[in-house]
């Protein structure tokens, strides 16, 4: 079948998610003249990591996350990256505040929940090293609404399900921070979604394969794709590209033969949930409870109980329990691991592969983990935990990036990155945690990169406030900035 050429974009999207979908719109309230158009090859929008239920819906600012906070060498908990993280998130939120304001079709409600943030610790060791983060954290003006406890009758008032059927003279501790969110990203992207939907230079491809990428002498780029429904095969070119395709990014990259990505490969793993719609046990819950990493268990590992509101509905999410998988999308296919082997990453990815060979032993343990051993790890947070009121449900599937570091060499990756080509019209997002509760932090980067010349400082600042401000160096500011925010989102 020969391609039929289709007229020329600005720039194309691929992969239509929350980074794609916040891209967009960002494009669009800075030039809407901008012909952009998104390609996604399921039958609609946020099917894959950014669906409710396919992801942890916590809005990641590094109050409750213990991963983000790890200690040193030297035993001292190092704070840099959960401020980070921190600073991301209201960025996150000045965007969406923003957005409420310009659009009725907007609504913050229905995908954003104001949902204490608590990390619960067991166990003397445990319970120190929190402290001495709650100290660390709380000298900074991000973190000084952060709370701290070892007191029963506290903990009990912020989570009643963490102390029930618990031993009294158990060591424990807690902090909370109340103004911890709730985030529904499906919902997000398809409100997102109807904001473009209204600028008749914006196009959607549902349904659509992108089966190649190639540069053109222009230095423009044509995208050669395939309806999987029609069976059609179009042929689109674009000025600039983003490959925001989750997992499948990396083997786009590759079929490119991209020196920016040579040596990058994927760690594909899976996750599973316990869900409860018990409405009694769902009202002694109103908070996202993160703890400490398990013995034996990897960092990203980190199990959390979770109240989640999906469309207007309460439940209590427990996990991730992770799995090995040989795919990089939920819906992808079995083969993707081994397409994404090739001559430039086999070393890389063997390299890690053994280096790591605990980590993908205990995938596979928790792959083969039977029913009653998550309801028993669901027990150090819930004591009186009834098998009956939980079921299994298949989460989402994330990519962990591997490659080769220039310092330390071939190393696993828990974060995200983007690649960047040389002369700058393409980019791509890879990893995973925290993702989409910094997709707007992360795409203002892609767009200063790609759209230098629509993107200036002042323009972007009208969107997000604090744009060129450290927020944690300035607490006049952000006491400015979040009072504002937070009141417009209804979070405050």
């Amino acid at each position: 079948m020969v391609f039929k050429r289709k007229k020329q974009r600005d720039i194309t999207l691929v992969g239509g998610g929350i980074m794609s979908l916040t891209l967009a719109v960002l494009i669009n309230e800075l030039n809407p003249k901008l012909k952009i158009h998104i390609i996604e090859k399921l039958a609609a929008c946020a099917k894959e990591s950014s669906s409710a239920l396919n992801n942890a819906g916590t809005g990641h600012a590094g109050y409750c996350e213990l991963n983000y906070t790890p200690e040193n060498d030297k035993g001292k908990v190092t704070i840099k990256r959960a401020i980070e993280i921190n600073e991301m998130f209201e960025v996150s939120l000045q965007f969406w505040a923003y957005l409420d304001k310009q659009y009725p079709t907007f609504n913050p409600k229905k995908f954003l929940k104001k949902t204490p943030h608590i990390s619960f610790v067991w166990g003397e060791k445990n319970v120190e090293s929190l402290r001495q983060r709650f100290l660390a954290l709380k000298k900074q003006p991000l973190f000084k609404e952060m709370e701290f406890t070892k007191d029963y009758k506290k903990i009990k008032n912020w989570s009643p399900l963490l102390i029930e059927g618990r031993e009294s003279n158990e060591y424990i501790a807690a902090t909370k921070v109340a103004h911890g969110t709730d985030v529904n990203f499906g919902e997000l992207t398809s409100q997102l979604l109807k904001i473009l939907t209204k600028n008749k230079n914006f196009k959607l491809s549902l349904n659509t394969n992108v089966t190649k990428i190639q540069a053109t002498n222009e230095q423009k780029w044509i995208i050669n794709t395939t309806n999987n429904k029609l069976n059609k095969k179009l042929m689109h070119e674009s000025s600039l590209v983003f490959i925001g395709a989750g997992g499948m990014a990396i083997n786009l990259l590759q079929q490119m033969k991209l020196k920016e990505a040579f040596g990058y490969a994927g760690y594909p793993v899976s996750g599973k949930w316990l869900i409860s719609y018990n409405k009694s046990i769902i009202k002694k819950h109103k908070a996202k409870v993160y703890s400490h990493v398990l013995p034996k268990a990897p960092p990203m590992s980190i199990p959390h109980l979770d109240l989640r509101v999906i469309a207007g509905s309460e439940m209590l999410l427990f996990g991730p329990f992770a799995g090995f998988s040989f795919k990089f999308l939920k819906y992808g296919s079995s083969l993707d691991l081994f397409k994404s082997i090739k001559k430039n990453n086999i070393k890389t990815l063997i390299f890690v592969m053994f280096k790591n060979l605990s980590l993908l032993i205990y995938l596979l343990k928790q792959a083969l983990m039977s029913n009653k051993s998550r309801i028993n790890q669901l027990k150090g947070f819930y004591p009186n935990v009834k098998t009956k009121d939980w079921t299994t449900y298949i989460a989402g599937q994330r990519v962990q990036i591997i490659k080769n570091c220039p310092i330390s060499g071939p190393k696993l990756e828990f974060g995200t990155e983007i690649i960047f080509t040389k002369n700058k019209n393409l980019a791509a997002l890879l990893g995973a945690s925290p993702g989409a509760s910094v997709a707007t932090s992360s795409m203002i980067k892609i767009l200063t990169e790609l759209l230098s010349n629509e993107a200036p400082k002042s323009k972007i600042q009208k969107i997000i406030p604090s744009y060129g401000y450290d927020l944690n160096k300035d607490p006049t500011l952000l006491k400015q900035i979040r009072t504002k925010t937070y009141k417009q989102l209804g979070l405050w």
